[in-house]
């Protein structure tokens, strides 16, 4: 009898607690750095919020630069995070791969006086997502790192994450497109690197996108797999370049059926006339996927292309839409 009670408390007890959360709806959260709202910082707010909602909740950040390195974690749906102002409400982190970092367990030795590793790629990020249903609007998310490494700004891993208006900022690898399968939307975005600076085997599209390369390099590094019919799609994109870039490629295959396909785009004058490079590897000649339709400017030029990369017909372009390309079960993309 005494446990049955015992129970019973316990039970009351969980039931009210979960009752009062009072950010168990769809209101708005604030954030601001300097302490007027709720929240200080964007991880507070992320905290508060309830697992696998089947609601819409907004994040609401107010202008100020927030030095956090911040996950959405799986367990988060339908939750969007708004800037006050793109320009001005700025997430920023600093890692990157090359940095040191103490081994779980390992302890120095006379032999072994540095036992750190390195930090590796896929540990950098400044923002990671994920949770599925994910939506980043009017905010910038920087790496401000040194150019030492590999240093992510955005790693994705859920599903239907839509990206609007936003500055994704970094030198390589800036955003990482980190799970097979799942579907990136970016919209109306600027994003900047050095090397391979939109990379991983994601299905994404880029929609009117301001795409900057710093140096001479590479602007994506796709690994789509095999059986995945869609890889990286840049729709009415702008392609510009710093002054010292001068030499840059479309694309090299990180894996074999790297899948990438530039149309109605603006390419500068920076794009290499060869277009897209094999990774030093001639095999991959033949299974990379490197399309290009109807792009104009002074990079667009094809007459000095990759033999191994090919240029869609009208016909062909016309069946290439976020629908078909997303395998959309709901409307989930933005108006």
């Amino acid at each position: 009898m005494k446990k049955l009670i015992l129970s019973i408390l316990f039970a009351c007890m969980n039931i009210s607690l979960w009752a009062a959360n009072p950010y168990d709806n769809p209101d708005t959260l604030f954030v601001s750095r300097d302490g007027s709202c709720e929240f200080r910082s964007i991880a507070e707010a992320v905290e508060v919020c309830r697992a696998f909602m089947d609601y819409h909740k907004v994040i609401f950040v107010k202008k100020g630069v927030y030095k956090e390195k911040l996950v959405i974690p799986s367990w988060l749906t339908h939750i969007e995070i708004c800037g006050e102002d793109r320009d001005n409400t700025i997430i920023t982190w600093d890692d990157h791969a090359n940095i040191k970092i103490a081994k779980v367990g390992v302890v120095p030795t006379a032999d072994n006086p540095d036992p750190r590793q390195t930090m590796g790629t896929f540990r950098t990020y400044t923002v990671k997502v994920d949770g599925n249903y994910i939506t980043l609007k009017n905010i910038t998310i920087e790496n401000a790192a040194p150019r030492k490494g590999q240093a992510v700004a955005l790693h994705s891993e859920g599903d239907h994450l839509v990206v609007i208006n936003c500055r994704i900022l970094g030198n390589q690898d800036t955003i990482y497109t980190g799970m097979a399968g799942t579907r990136l939307y970016f919209r109306d975005c600027y994003i900047e690197g050095t090397t391979d600076f939109i990379f991983g085997p994601s299905t994404a599209w880029f929609e009117r996108c301001t795409i900057k390369s710093k140096i001479n390099s590479f602007v994506t590094a796709a690994s789509t797999p095999k059986d995945v019919k869609y890889g990286y799609i840049f729709n009415r994109c702008k392609l510009i370049a710093a002054p010292e870039a001068q030499k840059v490629f479309l694309g090299r295959p990180w894996r074999p059926y790297a899948y990438t396909l530039f149309m109605n785009c603006e390419l500068g004058g920076h794009i290499v006339p060869q277009g897209w490079q094999n990774w030093g590897n001639k095999a991959n000649e033949q299974t990379a996927r490197y399309l290009e339709y109807n792009n104009t400017g002074e990079g667009a030029k094809t007459q000095e292309r990759a033999p191994w990369s090919r240029q869609l017909t009208k016909k062909e372009a016309a069946k290439i839409t976020p629908a078909e390309v997303f395998r959309m079960e709901n409307n989930w993309l933005p108006e």
